[in-house]
């Protein structure tokens, strides 16, 4: 058996240490990120999924195409859709859950109002007018829902749908109150001119 010489001890340790130093430490793997790439619709528009209710668009966890200008600039960016990923969806279909049973509780909410509505009878608001009735300015959408949610009827003005506003005192009108999901109501208000105070020398 041949003896080892101080050379081959010497080149024996370097080479163990190249060997490592080729090896080395491994490197983590790359993480290619994939862009969800929007999809396009037949009429060449995005295909996206809505997250909440948008007018004129659709509901809640309905599949959409927009154009693309829309969506890049406006749903997407504001959260109002996402891109219809297998991720998204499953999301989706959890967040639809909760979404059908605050749809639910808020239309029962405003069957209540309806009915608490159309028991009252006649709606009173007070106006400066003049001796024969004309209104200094006019009764709308705002004063009326003012009037009811000081009756604690959370009605807003967007709700009212007046052919236009009140200008004469006295007179008893019906008008129409569009609660929303299909809601409606109807109330006579009746507006009770008064004269205005001289002021004092």
């Amino acid at each position: 058996m041949a003896k080892a010489t101080k050379d081959d001890k010497k080149t024996k340790g370097k080479g163990k240490a190249k060997v490592e130093a080729v090896k080395g430490p491994k490197k983590p793997e790359k993480k290619i990120r994939k862009r969800n790439q929007v999809k396009k619709g037949a009429n060449g528009g995005s295909l996206l999924v809505l997250v909440e209710d948008v007018t004129h668009v659709g509901k809640a966890g309905d599949q959409v195409e927009v154009k693309a200008g829309y969506a890049r600039n406006y749903l997407l960016p504001y959260g109002y859709a996402v891109v219809p990923t297998p991720h998204e969806l499953k999301r989706l279909e959890f967040y639809q859950i909760k979404v059908t049973k605050a749809r639910e509780s808020k239309m029962a909410d405003l069957k209540v109002m309806a009915e608490q509505l159309s028991r009252l009878t006649t709606i009173n608001i007070e106006a400066q007018a003049n001796d024969e009735g004309h209104l200094y300015g006019s009764i709308g959408p705002i004063e009326l829902s003012k009037t009811l949610k000081g009756k604690n009827l959370m009605v807003e003005p967007d709700m009212v749908k007046m052919d236009g506003p009140i200008k004469e005192a006295n007179t008893l009108t019906e008008i129409s109150l569009a609660l929303g999901y299909g809601i409606e109501a109807k109330v006579q208000v009746l507006v009770i001119g008064l004269a205005q105070v001289p002021a004092k020398k």
